[in-house]
């Protein structure tokens, strides 16, 4: 076992990045000239052999909007389950059709793929682009299949600060609250991509406080385009990528 993957007990797919949302604080930027997604299958295959040398307590799917390719999304997460990871979770925005139809088709999908966390992304930031009553639509769809979602906001400064962003995540939080959803700790803003440019004078960019240390990695994550510590899972396979790493 590689010795700079030795503590890895934890897999996470960035799916497209692609993106409903325009948000001011999004760290990756504006998405804009963003195309394609990670190929579901291709990840299952990831997941299956990866969870035969690692522990791997915990799977996540994210992006851009990983929404946008539910079936992908679900590929994934059934080959999560198959592989007994008991941590199964996604974070989306809500937003990825203004069709009910859809929504709830998408919402049972999730429920039916072995997903057992949603965590759903509500504050001042994503709702200045992303209609908050179609994203309480998907969040009812979602408790109507048994998986009701965790409202996860970003803060500015900190949970506590005072400023005019902050106060409009309360006012959204309280909307989700009423009807007895529960709310995350959420995350803190920090200055990168978006968030340096547009939220206000003064902020300078930082290094990201998620990135773990290359050399004690706890986590194995995959890009959009299938890159994975400095390789393709297209171009080799995931254990000779994992066992051949060098920071």
């Amino acid at each position: 076992m590689n010795v700079y993957l030795e503590k890895l007990e934890r897999i996470e797919f960035s799916i497209t990045m692609c993106c409903t949302g325009r948000c001011r604080h999004c760290s990756q930027g504006d998405h804009r000239g963003c195309d394609g997604h990670i190929d579901g299958a291709k990840a299952a295959e990831v997941v299956e052999k990866v969870c035969r040398v690692y522990n791997v307590k915990s799977l996540m799917t994210f992006g851009g909007e990983p929404l946008l390719y539910p079936e992908t999304v679900c590929t994934i997460h059934r080959a999560a389950e198959r592989a007994g990871i008991p941590r199964r979770e996604i974070i989306t925005n809500g937003f990825f059709s203004r069709n009910k139809e859809r929504i709830a088709a998408v919402a049972r999908m999730l429920a039916h793929s072995g997903v057992n966390r949603v965590l759903l992304s509500v504050d001042a930031f994503h709702q200045e682009t992303i209609p908050v009553e179609t994203v309480e639509i998907f969040a009812d769809c979602l408790r109507n299949e048994g998986l009701p979602p965790e409202i996860h906001p970003a803060w500015l400064g900190s949970k506590e600060a005072d400023n005019e962003y902050n106060s409009r995540t309360r006012e959204l939080l309280d909307r989700f609250r009423e009807k007895c959803y529960t709310v995350s700790a959420g995350n803190i803003i920090f200055p990168k991509g978006n968030a340096v440019k547009l939220l206000g004078e003064g902020r300078e960019a930082s290094d990201d406080p998620y990135e773990e240390d290359p050399r004690d990695m706890h986590s194995l994550c995959i890009d959009a385009d299938g890159r994975t510590l400095n390789r393709s899972i297209y171009e080799a396979d995931i254990i000779d990528i994992m066992e051949n790493y060098k920071p």
